[in-house]
């Protein structure tokens, strides 16, 4: 139905009805000259008179009745949801309907404050089509400026909008335009007109328009907020979504409590940590979760409730039935919100039981090799074998070992085999040599690699001079039955070094004819005697003290061998 087809039958149309049909028996009974009582044709006379009159007051009656009923079957329609979009189609449907309109556009204030249009509706209930947005600025600023409602009926001949150009560019004709008002704040306009016929709009369109725009401007508000509270949860949700997956990826395990230490938040880290589920975390004290290291964090807790500040890098040894024995870390913080008011505690907790079992192997490590080759090494880039290096190679063993031992237990054995061991060990650190192996009661090291030293070959006669002196010194606290004595033997040439043997078991070692040169001298030393080879002693004859000693003919060499004993530095 267009807004230009007959509306239903009303009683203001039975009345009119009812009025002609008196005026037309009144006509037809003073033209039959039948001889009725006064009374009965004055009476008709004033029923075909007043019937108009009162289908006048009845018509009157039924709009303001019905514009009642739409109002409030409109307010109950509009306020049935909070979508702003379908808030904005149904006020424009119903405006449209009521006021028989061609068109109607609901324009709104966007984030610059201009008056932008939101939506745009014809009697059909249909969206309009954007190149057809278009209404009268003029009226429109109006409106804006004065916050009163405007209601023309032929914008070509009103005075008021004469030479306007958008109405005359668009052949605009009945315009109704009403503000948009919430607690006396303009947020928009209602916009009604029709192109093609004029007077549609009256005085009474403009009344239920201005009413129906205050529901209206309710419920778009409501709308917004609504739209600005959903945007606002996504927002919050998202972010709670994102600390959630931050705190779940942290290594480290976070807890919170609250002012009174009960438990808030638990990520999967400190579940994992604790070997407790969040069933049995959230809510309960803290001093229950954290039962194996209570004695220890308790009064942590209550210096942190005390002064305020954080407590950190607290380190805890204890036995989780779960777990075994475990090494953590804690640091204690207060939890504050936005205005820095404590809240309660939030825990830092890291497990450092691998990491301590890996540095407990890593020292186990060091004793054993030389810190210079470990830092040497690349684990992710491990290969077989070497590359050349020109090294002194030292050599030394315990003197007397093999007799000492026939009369020992193992136990004391060992331990008095340490002694000079460590002793040779540390001699040769100190050089900063590189430790290769110990060999029962002998020990193989050399120097200049893998960090390269221009006096190698000093140093490793140093460190023979330290072990020597060092023995001396162990004489002074074991009893005289478990005084050895030893011998050393040193060599300078070149040598492949790199790792030996096979993915499963490596060994990082010098390999060459001059490390057997080396040994071979060590072999032939007396006792508490230092052995240098002629090609050592000419590296550092300048700076050692030496005794001329007779040629060694040494296992595997067609030629004797040239060696000179040390007796000290000059």
């Amino acid at each position: 139905m267009n807004p230009e087809q007959t509306r239903p039958t009303t009683v203001h149309d039975q009345l009119q009805t009812l009025g002609m049909q008196a005026e037309r028996i009144r006509i037809e009974l003073e033209a039959s000259n039948l001889k009725l009582p006064k009374n009965v044709m004055e009476e008709l006379q004033n029923l075909s008179t007043r019937l108009p009159v009162i289908s006048e007051k009845m018509g009157v009656f039924q709009k303001e009745h019905s514009n009642m009923l739409a109002l409030a079957n409109v307010g109950q329609v509009i306020n049935s949801s909070l979508e702003l979009d379908e808030v904005l189609r149904i006020v424009m449907d119903n405006i449209v309907r009521l006021t028989k309109a061609e068109r109607g556009f609901l324009m709104l204030r966007d984030e610059k404050g201009e008056m932008v249009i939101r939506m745009g509706r014809n009697w059909e209930k249909a969206s309009i089509n954007p190149s057809e947005l278009t209404v009268s600025t003029s009226i429109v600023g109006r409106v804006i400026q004065s916050g009163e409602p405007i209601v023309t009926t032929n914008a070509q001949e009103d005075h008021r909008f004469a030479g306007q150009e958008s109405i005359v560019a668009f052949n605009l004709r009945s315009i109704l335009c009403v503000p948009l008002k919430v607690k006396n704040e303009i947020i928009g306009v209602i916009y009604a007109d029709n192109r093609i016929r004029a007077g549609i709009f009256a005085e009474s369109e403009k009344e239920l328009l201005a009413a129906f725009a205050n529901q209206a401007a309710v419920a778009i508000e409501n709308a917004r907020l609504f739209s600005s509270l959903k945007h606002t949860l996504e927002e919050v949700t998202q972010l709670k979504n994102l600390m959630e997956s931050v705190f779940a990826s942290i290594a480290s395990g976070v807890i919170t409590a609250d002012i009174e230490d009960q438990v808030t938040l638990a990520n999967r880290a400190a579940q994992n940590i604790i070997g407790q589920t969040s069933a049995e975390i959230l809510g309960h004290q803290l001093n229950d979760v954290l039962a194996s290291v209570s004695k220890e964090i308790a009064p942590r807790l209550t210096e942190v409730h005390a002064t305020d500040k954080p407590i950190m890098d607290l380190e805890v040894s204890h036995h989780l039935p779960s777990r075994g024995n475990v090494d953590w870390r804690l640091n204690f913080s207060p939890l504050k919100d936005a205005g820095q008011k404590t809240q309660g505690v939030a825990i830092v907790l890291d497990d450092l039981t691998e990491h301590k079992k890996l540095e407990a192997q890593r020292r186990l490590f060091e004793r054993m090799v030389s810190p210079a080759v470990i830092e040497q090494l690349d684990p992710n880039g491990l290969q077989l074998g070497g590359k050349r290096a020109n090294i002194t190679i030292l050599f030394a063993d315990i003197r007397g070992f093999t007799s000492f031992s026939e009369n020992l237990p193992p136990e004391k054995l060992v331990l008095t085999l340490n002694r000079y061991l460590a002793a040779m060990a540390e001699a040769v650190l100190s050089q900063e040599g590189t430790i290769d192996k110990f060999m029962g009661d002998a020990i193989m090291a050399w120097f200049n690699a893998p960090i390269q030293q221009e006096d190698h070959t000093l140093r490793a006669v140093k460190a023979a001079l330290v072990m020597r002196d060092s023995i001396e010194g162990l004489y002074k606290i074991l009893p005289e039955e478990e005084h050895l004595s030893f011998g050393a033997g040193i060599h300078f040439g070149e040598a492949v070094l790199g790792l030996i043997g096979t993915e499963k078991r490596l060994e990082y070692t010098a390999i060459s004819d001059n490390v057997n040169t080396a040994k071979r001298i060590q072999e032939n030393s007396a006792k508490n005697q230092i052995l240098i080879s002629r090609e050592a002693y000419e590296r550092i004859e300048d700076h050692v003290k030496v005794l001329p000693h007779v040629d060694m003919s040494l296992k595997g060499k067609t030629h004797p061998v040239k060696v000179f004993e040390v007796v000290g530095l000059k």
